[in-house]
This record gives C-alpha cells, structure tokens and sequence, in this order.
C-alpha cells in the first residue's frame, strides 16, 4: 500500500466551524492557507459532510427545547449544532475549489453513506473516519467501497476494535493510516498519552501512525515529542474568533487560532531538523565534524633517537598531542605493528610521519 499519501501531511479540521456561513467558512480557509504556505508544510483543510435531513431521525429535529435540553443536554447540542451549521452540497462543492485553489489538499469525513457518495463524486483524495465511527460497519463498508485511503482516529476504542478496523482495510488492499486520539475536548497535558504512538508502531509498524489532538495549553511540545516517536500525521481542529453579535461567543479551547497553527508548523519543522537523516542507517559524518575530532585526537612520537633501517615497535613510541595531519603525522588511532621499518634516521621526541616507514 501506498504511505506516502499520508506521510508528514498536516489536517486542518474546519469541521462545522463554518457554522453554515460560505464567506466564514472561505475566510477560515484564506487565513489558515496562508500559514501553511508560509511553513512550507504540506496540509490539508477537512469539512464534514452530513445528509443532515436524513442524518437527524424526524423525531428529533427540534429537540433542544423544554425538558430535552435539560436531560440530554449534550445530543441536543450535537443535533442544534449539526442543524444550525448546515451548507448545501453546491456549498460544500465551492468551498473544496476554494480549498484547492489555496494550494491544500480538500478532505472531509463523512458521517453517513450519502456524504460517502459526495467524496467520491469531488474526487476527495482522501476519506478520514472520525472516532465515533471505527466500528461503523455500515459506513465503513459504504467507504472501502470507493477504495479511497483512509484515516482513522482510535478515540475510545480497544485493542480488538482498532485490530477490526485495520484489519478490515488491509485486507482490500486499502492505504490507511491510524491517528492516536483522546477524545477529550478539550485535552489537558496529563491525559495526552503520547506513549500510544510507541505502542500503535509496534503494533502495525507497516502503517503511518498519527496524532489527532485537542489539547490547549501549548502547541510546540506535542509536536516536538509525537514527531520523535515516530508520528507521521496530525490533526488538529482550527477556527478564527467571532463577531460580537455572533451565537458563538469564543473559540472553542480545542480549536486553534492560525498564529497557533504557525507555532505548531514551526515546531514540525524544528523536529524535522534536530531529528536529522534517517533512523535506518548510520548518519553521514560531515568534514566539519571530522575536523573537530581530528583536533582531539593524539600522535605518535618517538620514545627514542632511532636509525633508518630498524623496525619500529609499540614499545618504542608514545602518544600525545598534537595530532598533525598535515604533515603526514601517524595518529595513535592508525598505527598496527607490522614490520614498519624506518627509512631515515629520527630523533627522540620526532612525530612519527607517514613518509618516515616503509
């Protein structure tokens, strides 16, 4: 299966943040594009797609009021929200041009089997499969049906769950890439449980593991730490701040604003060079390094006045600074007795040179 797709790719998550506005929803991805072109990265900016006349069961489409948004206060939020911020599909189609057109890759999740229908019909490189989903076997079965890659985030599942999903796109022959997640919005630095990336390497180490994160005290050291332990993609949920007079009166803390985006960019590309060359062979020792060392090491000197002729022993040299390589001098690190035989006379306390044996 094909890797590279996902290697070192960034996904912006817009999600609904639009909140049904096609000029928000186009601002957020002008000022996010601009970031990622700054950092040189490659990104991608995600929406969400919902049928969402079919996605809310009739029953429910005005819950929120009365006594339900009092006992099911968090599905009532999920289906306001999911209703409020609802764009057609002829939105939707303009925002992945607008997406496109500022040189990022359109992606999106599909919450159910018609919004599958639209990745394939926008020609989505990718389809990303929320956490709530891993073991959707109706959806994920509608989604291998486009032999699209995928990326998968792991919030709340178990071992068997992941083992499932992975298991069940491998086997068509379908790239995936497995994200960690803590499905907590947002995430404090405790319960990050960057070790899970160690973890999901040694279990499908033919696969690109990621990060899907919501913390929000810091967006430099989770980089720093994911990238070392072999993380290869990240997401992250973005927005930008609100009107006055909008609904929403702040930036959800899981959401990160472009100037935070930018240190989270920065921070990758702060790792990619500490981190260096490959991790599957020996670096490459450059000159600069090569001089340094060459300065510490110690030559041989001669122990006593010698005559051309006589065979040069261990016995009969000492090793000190300085190390003159330029002048041919024998290093402490080279010299192997093997009949060296001197050729000219040498007086005690002479560097033994290159020149000076046969």
């Amino acid at each position: 299966m094909d890797k590279n797709i996902f290697e070192n790719l960034f996904v912006l998550e817009l999600a609904n943040n639009h909140w049904g506005s096609i000029e928000r929803g186009k601002k957020i991805i002008r000022e996010f594009a601009k970031v990622v072109k700054e950092n040189k990265v490659k990104a991608s900016i995600k929406l969400q797609f919902r049928d969402v006349d079919n996605f809310i069961h009739k029953n429910f489409k005005d819950e929120g009021c009365g006594e339900n948004l009092t006992n099911l206060k968090k599905r009532s939020r999920y289906i306001q929200k999911t209703s409020k911020t609802k764009l057609t599909y002829d939105e939707f189609r303009e925002l992945i041009e607008y997406i496109k057109k500022h040189d990022c890759i359109p992606m999106a999740t599909p919450f159910d089997e018609k919004s599958v229908d639209f990745c394939v019909e926008l020609d989505l490189p990718i389809i990303k499969i929320a956490s709530s989903d891993i073991n959707d076997w109706v959806l994920l079965n509608k989604i291998a049906s486009t032999k699209k890659p995928v990326i998968i985030s792991t919030g709340g599942a178990n071992d068997k769950q992941i083992d499932d999903v992975v298991s069940f796109f491998v086997h068509r022959n379908i790239p995936i890439s497995i994200n960690h997640c803590v499905s907590k919005y947002p995430s404090e630095d405790d319960e990050l449980e960057l070790n899970q990336i160690d973890y999901l390497k040694k279990k499908y180490p033919n696969l690109v593991i990621g990060l899907s994160t919501h913390e929000y005290h810091d967006w430099h050291s989770s980089m720093l730490i994911s990238y070392a332990k072999g993380a290869r993609t990240w997401e992250r949920h973005i927005d930008i701040p609100y009107p006055k007079d909008h609904e929403q009166t702040e930036v959800s803390k899981y959401c990160s604003l472009p100037h935070q985006i930018d240190e989270w960019f920065k921070a990758y590309n702060k790792a990619l060079v500490m981190c260096g060359t490959s991790s599957d062979i020996r670096r490459v020792i450059d000159e600069k390094e090569s001089i340094y060392l060459e300065s510490l090491y110690r030559g041989l000197y001669l122990k006593r006045d010698m005559k051309s002729g006589e065979v040069v022993k261990i016995e009969d040299l000492y090793s000190a600074i300085p190390y003159q390589k330029e002048i041919g001098h024998i290093s402490s690190r080279d010299f192997i007795e093997n009949d060296s035989i001197l050729i000219c006379d040498i007086k005690k306390d002479q560097p033994l040179l290159r020149d000076n044996i046969k």
